[in-house]
């Protein structure tokens, strides 16, 4: 179950990146126009989502420590949303409220399956 949640992860985040590159998708740098995303944040979801599927191929504990470090991450990066506001967090990436709170919320959803989440 891990893995195919981390192949979905995967898609998913590659989706999205590669999303807000498309114009008329992505309109004044607002993918759906809600999240503020400019190159390094849809590169960002590109890459995680391409280690998320590569490590669904691996194993399920590689799986769980995908999840626990970018679980992290996106914790962290959520919570400097709201001391950044409407800059670029680390003054690169992109921000806006709808994304401090999707980051948070991707955030716990990853802590869960790399933490709490013992089905496998």
């Amino acid at each position: 179950m891990l893995r195919n949640v981390a192949k979905i992860y995967g898609i998913v985040f590659v989706v999205i990146g590669i999303l807000g590159f498309v114009p008329g998708i992505t309109y004044h740098q607002h993918l759906l126009g809600l999240f503020h995303v400019n190159a390094v944040h849809n590169l960002v979801h590109i890459v995680t989502g391409l280690v998320a599927y590569a490590v669904s191929r691996v194993d399920t504990r590689s799986c769980r420590m995908f999840f626990q470090i970018f679980g992290v991450i996106y914790a962290i990066v959520g919570f400097l949303g709201f001391f950044y506001g409407t800059k670029p967090v680390l003054g690169i990436i992109a921000n806006n409220m709808a994304d401090t709170w999707l980051h948070l919320v991707i955030g716990a959803v990853s802590l869960y399956f790399g933490f709490w989440y013992k089905k496998d």
